[in-house]
């Protein structure tokens, strides 16, 4: 049977980082994100309200600015697109959901993903505000875990997630298998199998089987 794999981003994917950081980074603005990004994790704002006052602080970023935060030395994991090939090569599926604007996020499919989801933002360089709507949550990934299980024709039982972080924990209570990498405290006794370090290769193998 084939399987599914489910790739959170921040934390994840990125080693230590996250998108907005990333992002940030690029218009001078790591100080500003960073005590967002603490403001966020503390539960003191949720995914809506930090959505907008991202889309505030990066009243200048351009296309540009994304790109050069997607390729420009990010702390990306090794063997990114190595796993995504092995997985498809097996007959199995990889999609990334993540909390980060889907204009940074869907990038990944580039990559080799077959599906990358991401919050709504408005399109850059922004001229419109952010809709509430469109931003995702913890509970939205098992939503689209869902949707993305009648896309490619697996029940959530065939379905590997993972994650780093609160922002996962749902998921991670969805799905038979899960993989905290690199996690923190949120995931404890969540997970199937715990990996740190900086190649995903090395925890696909935690999970790895004929797809």
């Amino acid at each position: 049977m084939a399987r599914l794999h489910l790739f959170d981003l921040d934390g994840t994917l990125l080693y230590g980082s996250a998108a907005p950081v990333e992002i940030s980074r690029q218009l001078g603005l790591v100080e500003e994100i960073c005590e967002l990004e603490r403001d966020f994790a503390a539960r003191r704002i949720g995914p809506p309200q930090f959505a907008v006052r991202v889309r505030e602080l990066w009243a200048g970023l351009t296309e540009a600015h994304v790109a050069a935060a997607f390729g420009g030395g990010a702390p990306w994991l090794a063997g990114i697109r190595e796993v995504w090939a092995d997985i498809r090569s097996n007959g199995g599926h990889c999609a990334v959901i993540s909390l980060s604007p889907a204009f940074f996020v869907e990038r990944l499919v580039d990559w080799g993903a077959d599906a990358a989801y991401g919050s709504r933002f408005p399109a850059v360089p922004f001229r419109e505000p952010v809709d509430p709507e469109g931003i995702l949550s913890a509970a939205a990934k098992v939503t689209i875990a869902g949707e993305l299980c009648a896309r490619f024709g697996v029940s959530q039982a065939d379905c590997v997630a993972y994650g780093d972080s609160m922002s996962d924990a749902e998921l991670f209570g969805a799905v038979p298998v899960s993989v905290a990498v690199n996690a923190d405290h949120h995931l404890n006794g969540r997970a199937t199998y715990g990996y740190s370090g900086r190649d995903l290769r090395e925890a696909y193998e935690l999970v790895r089987s004929p797809q």
